[in-house]
C-alpha cells in the first residue's frame, strides 16, 4: 500500500477516538519532557525522536555495549587456549580424520601440526590459561569471562563478520549495534547512539555492512568517527556561516522535511530530520568528547593512548568517554591479526608479541578503568576476531621459517567482561588438538542472543517487520548462553 493512503488509512474519527482516550493535554505533556540526564542543558527531546530512550523487554545488567574486534582473527591457541597435547605433537602430520571432508583458506594436503611457541600459564585466582603475548591482560583475569567453545559457519573474513554482526554472510541485514540502537534508542541527545572506531588504517573485510542499518531505518546505523582531526567530516560550519545561520537554514530544512513527511508519511523523512537536528548538536558535543587531551597523563599511559595518533590504544579511551556521554553502542575495529606467517609480522612467535600486547595493554586498561569508574557492573565489554585459527601451519608458508595458521571456524576463544557477565570464568573447551568443541558450544548467533539478553531483550521478540515477515539478528537462530551470566 502506498505509504499516503497508508496514513489516511489510520488517522479515521474512530481511531482518532480509539488512541487519544487520554485527552489532548497528553499529547501537549509529552512535548515538554526534558532530556535524559547527562545531556547538556537546552537538548530537549521529543518522544518522536528516533532515537528517544525505550526501555527493554526486562531490567537488563548491561546499559551498553563496548565490542572490540580483531579484524583478521587472533590466534586463539597461541593466546587464550592452551593445549599441551598439540605443542607434544607439534611437526606431526595432521591426522586425516581432522582434515576429511574439510576445506581451508589456504591450505590443502596432509599439514602439520602446530603446537603454540607462547608460553602459557594460569593467571588469577580463578586459574584462566593467558599465554605471555597478552601479559597486561593477566592482570584482569578475575574480572572476565573466556568462551573457549565459539564457532561460526564462515571461514573467510567478510562473510565470517558479516554473520557475526548481522547474523547473515551477506550484505543488507541491520548489524548488532543498530538493532541495539533500534531497541533502546539512545542516553545522549547529543552524540550518536552507535558509534564506529577504526585503527591499523584498514576497513574491516565486512566493510561498512558491519555497522549499517539494513532495512532498519537509517538513523539506527553506525556513525564512523576520526580519532585525530575533525571527529566527523564537514561537521564544522563553513567559513562565513556562523551557527545562528546554520541554525535558521536547519529550521528551513526541517520545515519543508515535515510537509513532506505528512504528505507521503515515509519513515526515512523522520530519520532525515532527526540526524539533522543530531549532526547540529554534534557540533560542540562530539569534539569534545573525542579530546583525549583532557585526560590525565597517568591514564594516557595507562592505556598507551599518544593524543593526535589513530592508534587501538587512543580508540579504547575513546571507547570509555563516549560510554560516559551516553553513547549505546561502541564498536572498534582493529586489523591486522590475520597470522598466516606470509611475513615476519605475521609471525605467530615475535609478531604475535608485538601485535598483541599494546592491545592487551589497551584492553586491559579499559577494564580497570571502567571498573575504577563504576561503570564495569553495566557496560559489555567484548573483545575478539570473526574466526580462530587453524591446529596446523598454513599450507602456503609450511616451509617457511616463519609460523603461521590459516583461516578456522570450528572452534575459537572470546573474551567478554562486565554487564552482568561472570568475573573469573572459563565456559566450554576445544577437545585435546584444538580441532572441534569438546564441550559447551557457542555458536556466533548465541552470542548475539547473549549480549541482547544482557541488554534487556528477549532475542526472538525484538523483531522488524520487512517484506511480509518479521526478522531479528539472530533469525531462527541462538541460544542465550546461561552459564557465562554472572
Amino acid at each position: 500500500m502506498h505509504p499516503k493512503l497508508a496514513r489516511l488509512q489510520s488517522v479515521t474519527r474512530r481511531h482518532f477516538l480509539e488512541s487519544s482516550s487520554l485527552g489532548l493535554g497528553a499529547l501537549a505533556l509529552s512535548q515538554l519532557d526534558a532530556a535524559p540526564a547527562g545531556d547538556a542543558p537546552g537538548a530537549p527531546r521529543a518522544k518522536d525522536d528516533p532515537l528517544f530512550p525505550r526501555k527493554p523487554h526486562f531490567p537488563g545488567t548491561a546499559k551498553r555495549v563496548i565490542y572490540l574486534h580483531m579484524s583478521g582473527a587472533p590466534p586463539h591457541l597461541d593466546l587464550l587456549d592452551y593445549k599441551p597435547e598439540l605443542v607434544k605433537h607439534d611437526g606431526e602430520a595432521c591426522p586425516d580424520e581432522y582434515l576429511k571432508g574439510k576445506r581451508f583458506a589456504f591450505t590443502s594436503g596432509v599439514p602439520k601440526l602446530l603446537g603454540t611457541k607462547q608460553p602459557f600459564k594460569q593467571r588469577g585466582k580463578s586459574g584462566i590459561w593467558m599465554s605471555d603475548a597478552i601479559k597486561p591482560l593477566h592482570d584482569v583475569a578475575d574480572d572476565v569471562t573466556v568462551i573457549r567453545s565459539l564457532k561460526t559457519d564462515e571461514f573467510n573474513h567478510a562473510p565470517a563478520e558479516l554473520l557475526l554482526y548481522t547474523g547473515f554472510a551477506r550484505q543488507g541485514r541491520p548489524s548488532l549495534g543498530a538493532w541495539t540502537c533500534y531497541g533502546l534508542g539512545s542516553e545522549s541527545a547529543n552524540l550518536p547512539g552507535f558509534v564506529v572506531l577504526i585503527s591499523s588504517g584498514v576497513q574491516p573485510s565486512g566493510g561498512q555492512g558491519c555497522w549499517g542499518s539494513g532495512f532498519l531505518p537509517s538513523v539506527f546505523q553506525g556513525v564512523q568517527c576520526r580519532s585525530k582531526g575533525e571527529p566527523v567530516l564537514y561537521l564544522s560550519d563553513p567559513p562565513g556561516m556562523d551557527r545562528d545561520v546554520r541554525r535558521l537554514g536547519l529550521d528551513a530544512m526541517r520545515d519543508l522535511n515535515e510537509l513532506q513527511e505528512k504528505e507521503l508519511g515515509h519513515p526515512e523523512t523522520r530519520t532525515r530530520i532527526a540526524q539533522y537536528e543530531l549532526a547540529f548538536r554534534m557540533q560542540l558535543s562530539a569534539t569534545e568528547a573525542m579530546d583525549i587531551t583532557r585526560e590525565p597523563a597517568k591514564v594516557l599511559d595507562a592505556y598507551g593512548a599518544k593524543p593526535g595518533a589513530g592508534s587501538f590504544a587512543n580508540n579504547c579511551l575513546l571507547a570509555r568517554r563516549l560510554a560516559e556521554a551516553g553513547v549505546r553502542h561502541i564498536q572498534l575495529f582493529d586489523w591486522g591479526w590475520d597470522f598466516h606467517g606470509t611475513n615476519p609480522n605475521e609471525d605467530i612467535r615475535e609478531g604475535l608479541t608485538k601485535k598483541a600486547t599494546p592491545t592487551a595493554q589497551a584492553v586491559a586498561a579499559l577494564i580497570k578503568d571502567l571498573k575504577n569508574r563504576d561503570m564495569l557492573k553495566d557496560t559489555l565489554v567484548v573483545w575478539g576476531g570473526e574466526f580462530g585459527r587453524t591446529p596446523f601451519r598454513e599450507g602456503r608458508t609450511a616451509g617457511s621459517q616463519v609460523l603461521g595458521r590459516d583461516h578456522y571456524p570450528d572452534c575459537f576463544s572470546l573474551v567478554l567482561a562486565g554487564g552482568g557477565i561472570k568475573a573469573g570464568h572459563t565456559h566450554g573447551e576445544s577437545d585435546d588438538l584444538g580441532f572441534k568443541v569438546g564441550r559447551d558450544p557457542v555458536h556466533v548467533h548465541d552470542l548475539q542472543a547473549t549480549i541482547q539478553h544482557c541488554l534487556g531483550f528477549d532475542h526472538t521478540k525484538l523483531t522488524y517487520r520487512f517484506q511480509g515477515r518479521d526478522y531479528r539478528l539472530t533469525d531462527v537462530h541462538g541460544h542465550v548462553v546461561k552459564d557465562v551470566l554472572a
